[in-house]
């Protein structure tokens, strides 16, 4: 008798868990991840536009007829685009990009699109990501991304060194959106300690602006790189946000609304120190800029706010259900929404009539502040014992690969293709997720701090 009515009791608990669990993410929205973050300024968001804008213009076949220019134009000399690879020439080692002087701006781009659906090697790029596969610097990173940045850096590295030598005063700028994203915030790194094949450029001199990136790089790099990569987010984009191998996503498509739900469960149940203590699960890297347009319960388009941090936990850790999670996600959208937040705080400042003297001031302020809270986040991985979260050396260059550390660049290893290997992704997935209990029933496996992180149930 107990037991009959131990049944309905159970089904009670569980029927109470998932509607508080539904309840909490349906009450969750994007804004609350950043909403303690601090506002962005007019000087340090002003190449986001320009970029995006750049950005596009390389799916352009012919810049003096373009098709997809948005209102205004790309606002760029065509005759100033100095080098352009397509498909053809990088050979699917890399998406298609391009080098652009921008004189006005003191700038050196190089430029890289995003994932083209119709193409199997950006694919390929982007699902080759065997966990665990390349370490890098003292943490892990994609491997297929990883792949593509050390080909571009290969392939162009004298190219920039020539120009760096023709304009030292000019800064050195990369980048990309989505798959882009995730290829230029690890062609930094790479520039960064190879700044000898640049001509010995000044670190200062490097920056990185990833749009809507994949998660490419463990934690413990992505704040030590913080202070040269910066990745702006719209509102509820789901790529930054998503933990989940792509392999698994992509080569899933019956099975998506069921991996997204199990995707937001797991984030859900995950405890946030057992996600923080994985040196193996890859975020959204460097600088966030978080750019807010939508409020919780209100129906349309708010003034976009832009607000920034580099934060250690809280580094978008969560799937947020919206309609919006793929349309955010695009260039064109991104681009739109960071222009009108550009001009909403270039109107303030005119409102304000802030002076040349006062402007300057505050950028250096600004610089400082930056320098503080960059500081502020790598003491805060290293106290949460997050591995090689030390600060880096004062002259600017990192630890070397350490020793036994392999990778597919040292090795020579060539990855199976991806759609020669997703029924045993799936699988390891499923066995990530399930256990067969004594009945020989499937039930979700249930974590255990006794547990090493290769059998953790943490899919990545």
């Amino acid at each position: 008798m107990s037991i009959i009515c131990g049944f309905p009791i159970l089904e009670g608990v569980y029927c109470l868990a998932c509607a508080r669990w539904l309840w909490k993410k349906c009450l969750y929205s994007a804004g609350n991840e950043s909403e303690h973050w601090g506002l962005a300024t007019a000087e340090e968001f002003e190449p986001v536009p320009r970029l995006c804008r750049l950005i596009l213009s390389v799916y352009e076949d012919d810049l003096h007829n373009p098709i997809w220019a948005p209102p205004g134009g790309y606002g760029i000399d065509p005759d100033n685009v100095i080098l352009r690879k397509d498909y053809e020439e990088t050979q699917g080692h890399a998406p298609p990009y391009l080098i652009y002087l921008d004189h006005a701006n003191a700038d050196i781009v190089l430029a890289i699109r995003g994932l083209n659906l119709a193409k199997e090697s950006d694919y390929a790029v982007l699902l080759d990501n065997k966990l665990g596969q390349t370490k890098f610097d003292g943490g892990y990173v994609h491997n297929g991304l990883l792949k593509a940045a050390k080909w571009v850096f290969d392939e162009e590295c004298e190219f920039l060194k020539e120009l760096l030598d023709r304009y030292p005063s000019y800064t050195l700028t990369f980048a990309g959106h989505s798959l882009g994203a995730g290829v230029v915030a690890l062609l930094v790194m790479i520039a960064v300690q190879n700044r000898g094949k640049l001509g010995n450029i000044e670190r200062k001199q490097i920056r990185c602006y990833a749009i809507a990136p994949a998660r490419c790089m463990s934690l413990n790099l992505a704040v030590r790189y913080a202070n040269i990569i910066n990745s702006i987010v719209l509102q509820d984009d789901f790529l930054p946000r998503t933990t989940t191998a792509l392999e698994d996503v992509f080569t899933s498509l019956f099975c998506l609304p069921c991996l997204l739900c199990l995707m937001c469960l797991k984030d859900t149940c995950t405890l946030e120190e057992k996600i923080l203590k994985d040196p193996r699960r890859l975020y959204a890297p460097g600088r966030l800029y978080h750019i807010v347009e939508r409020k919780p319960f209100r129906i349309g388009r708010f003034p976009p706010v832009v607000r920034t941090a580099v934060p250690v936990d809280g580094r978008f850790e969560h799937l947020v259900l919206s309609c919006n999670a793929t349309s955010d996600h695009t260039i064109i959208w991104i681009e739109r929404e960071s222009q009108k937040a550009l001009d909403i705080m270039l109107e303030k400042d005119r409102i304000m009539q802030i002076p040349t003297t006062q402007k300057m001031e505050r950028q250096e302020t600004l610089a400082l502040e930056h320098s503080e809270e960059y500081k502020a986040a790598l003491q805060r991985a290293v106290a949460l014992n997050i591995p090689q979260a030390s600060l880096p050396p004062s002259y600017g260059t990192f630890h070397e690969m350490e020793e036994g550390e392999t990778s597919s660049q040292s090795t020579g290893e060539v990855s199976t293709p991806f759609f020669k290997k997703w029924k045993e992704s799936w699988d390891s997935f499923v066995e990530r997720l399930f256990e067969v209990d004594e009945s020989g029933q499937m039930v979700f496996k249930r974590s255990s701090s006794k547990k090493s992180s290769t059998s953790s149930t943490l899919p990545h």
